[in-house]
C-alpha cells in the first residue's frame, strides 16, 4: 500500500442512499427568522392546496431577481432572502404556507404604523394569493422601553383592547397580544426582549406563529360540524323509523326497506369521506399547537391569563364537538350497517323459504312424472307385447304351413308371459343403467 504524506490531498467519493441529500435538507426546513431589537416582522400563513411549488417558487422567484439576487432552487420547501433593508422567509408546508418578512425597529417610530411588510414592493405584494388564514404585525423591544403598567401597555400598543400574554423562554422574554383583527386584519404581537438575543427571539416568535397558524387550521373543522349535525340528526331519525319498520314489515315490504337502508348507508359513507381527512388533521394540528405551548416554557403575569389557557380553553370545545360529530358519524355508519345485516338476513330467510316451497314443488312435480313414466313404461310393455306376439303368431302360421305340426293358439297362449317378462326385466335393465349412468355424472 502506498505511503501518504500530509501535503496529499485526500480525494473519496461517498456512494449515497439516493434520499441522503433529500433527509439532510429536511433537516433544515423549518428555519427560524433572525431578528434584530428593537425589530419588526410580519408574518402571513395561507392555504396552498390551490397553488403548485412551481408557483410559489415563481413568485419567490420574481422578489428575488427584482433586488438581483437568485431565485430560489427547484423543489425546495424553504427560502431565505437578505434583501438589506429586511430580511424574507419563505416556507412551504403540507396544506399551508407562510411568509415572514422582518426588518429593523426604529426608535421613536409609531408602533405598528409602518410594519415590516412595507417595505416590500407593493406591486409583488398585491401579487400574493389569497385564502389568507393568519395575518400578523409583531413588534419585538427591550424590556426596558416597554411603559411600567399593564394597563399603560395595552393603550399604547393594542388600542387599549385586554391583554393576553406570559413570560416565556424561561424568563428571558414577555409575549403579549389582544388577539383581536384590526382594520386591516392583522393581529399585533409585542415580544419584550430581556436577555433573549436574536437567534432565540425567532424561535419564540416562529413558535407563536405556528400556534396561531396550526389554531386557525384546527379551528376549520369545527364549522363542517355544525354544518354536518344537521344532517346526522335526520340520518338518525330515518335510521330509528326504518328499524322500527323492519320488525312489522311485510315480505313484500322488505326491498323497499333494503334500497331506503342502502341509500342512507351511501349517505353517511358520503359524509364520512367529505370530514374524516378533516376532522383527523384538526385533532393532529391540536396536538402541534399544545406542543409548541409547551415549547414557549410561560410563567404566568399577575393579571393576565397565559397563552396556553387563553387558547386551550377556546380551542378545547370546538374540537370536542368534533370529536363528538365523528364518533357520532362513525356509530351511526355502524348502526346502519347492522340495521341492513339485520333485513338482508330476514330476505335471506325468506328467500329460502321460498326456494323449500319451489324444490318441494319440483320434487312433487318429478314424482308425478316418475308415475307417469312408469304408467307409459307398463303401456309400452303392453304394446310392444302384442306386436311381438303378433309377429311370433305369424311365423308359428308359417311353420304350420310348412308341415309342423303346431297347436298356434296354445303356443302362442304360452309364448305372452314369457314375452311380456323378458321386455319387464329388459326395462329394468335399462333403467338401471341410466341411473348408474347419472349417478357417476354427478360425482364427477
Amino acid at each position: 500500500m502506498p505511503s501518504t504524506t500530509a501535503s496529499t490531498r485526500f480525494e473519496f467519493r461517498l456512494r449515497e442512499h439516493s434520499q441522503r441529500r433529500t433527509m439532510a435538507r429536511e433537516t433544515h426546513s423549518s428555519p427560524y427568522p433572525h431578528l434584530p431589537t428593537p425589530g419588526r416582522i410580519s408574518h402571513l400563513a395561507y392555504l396552498n392546496h390551490h397553488l403548485s411549488l412551481a408557483n410559489e417558487q415563481w413568485l419567490i422567484g420574481q422578489l428575488a431577481r427584482h433586488y438581483g439576487q437568485l431565485p430560489p432552487e427547484p423543489h425546495v420547501n424553504h427560502f431565505s432572502l437578505d434583501l438589506g433593508h429586511c430580511r424574507l422567509l419563505w416556507m412551504r408546508y403540507s396544506e399551508f404556507s407562510s411568509l415572514s418578512v422582518s426588518a429593523a425597529f426604529t426608535e421613536g417610530e409609531v408602533p405598528f404604523a409602518c410594519p415590516a411588510l412595507a417595505e416590500l414592493p407593493a406591486d409583488w405584494l398585491a401579487q400574493l394569493p389569497g385564502n389568507m388564514l393568519v395575518a400578523i404585525h409583531a413588534l419585538v423591544l427591550p424590556h426596558t422601553a416597554l411603559p411600567p403598567t399593564l394597563p399603560s401597555l395595552a393603550k399604547h400598543y393594542f388600542a387599549g383592547n385586554e391583554l393576553v400574554g406570559a413570560e416565556i423562554g424561561d424568563g428571558a422574554g414577555m409575549v403579549y397580544s389582544d388577539f383581536q383583527q384590526a382594520e386591516n386584519g392583522f393581529v399585533r404581537y409585542l415580544l419584550a426582549d430581556r436577555f433573549m438575543g436574536r437567534r432565540q427571539a425567532g424561535r419564540m416568535l416562529q413558535r407563536l406563529f405556528d400556534i396561531e397558524s396550526y389554531r386557525s387550521l384546527a379551528m376549520l373543522a369545527p364549522p363542517l360540524a355544525d354544518t354536518i349535525s344537521p344532517e346526522l340528526m335526520a340520518a338518525d331519525r330515518e335510521l330509528a323509523e326504518l328499524t322500527s319498520s323492519i320488525s312489522h314489515a311485510r315480505a313484500a315490504d322488505e326491498p323497499q326497506l333494503l334500497d331506503r337502508l342502502t341509500q342512507l348507508s351511501a349517505q353517511i359513507e358520503s359524509a364520512l369521506s367529505q370530514t374524516d381527512y378533516r376532522f383527523s388533521a384538526s385533532h393532529a394540528y391540536y396536538e402541534i399547537v399544545l406542543r409548541r405551548l409547551g415549547e414557549l416554557r410561560e410563567f404566568r403575569i399577575q393579571g393576565l391569563q397565559p397563552f396556553t389557557q387563553f387558547l386551550t380553553r377556546r380551542l378545547m370545545p370546538a374540537l370536542e364537538h368534533c370529536q363528538v360529530v365523528a364518533r357520532r358519524q362513525r356509530e351511526l355508519a355502524e348502526r346502519v350497517s347492522r340495521a341492513t345485516l339485520l333485513l338482508r338476513t330476514r330476505v335471506d330467510v325468506t328467500l329460502e323459504q321460498q326456494n323449500q316451497s319451489i324444490l318441494s314443488a319440483m320434487s312433487q312435480r318429478a314424482n308425478l312424472q316418475l308415475r307417469l313414466q312408469e304408467t307409459v313404461e307398463g303401456l309400452s310393455v303392453a304394446a310392444i307385447s302384442y306386436y311381438v306376439i303378433g309377429l311370433l303368431v305369424y311365423g308359428l302360421k308359417g311353420l304350420k304351413a310348412a308341415g309342423v305340426h303346431l297347436n298356434v293358439e296354445l303356443t302362442s297362449a304360452l309364448l305372452i308371459p314369457l314375452v311380456v317378462g323378458v321386455l319387464v326385466l329388459g326395462m329394468r335393465r335399462v333403467r338401471r343403467l341410466a341411473h348408474r349412468s347419472s349417478s357417476s355424472d354427478l360425482h364427477s
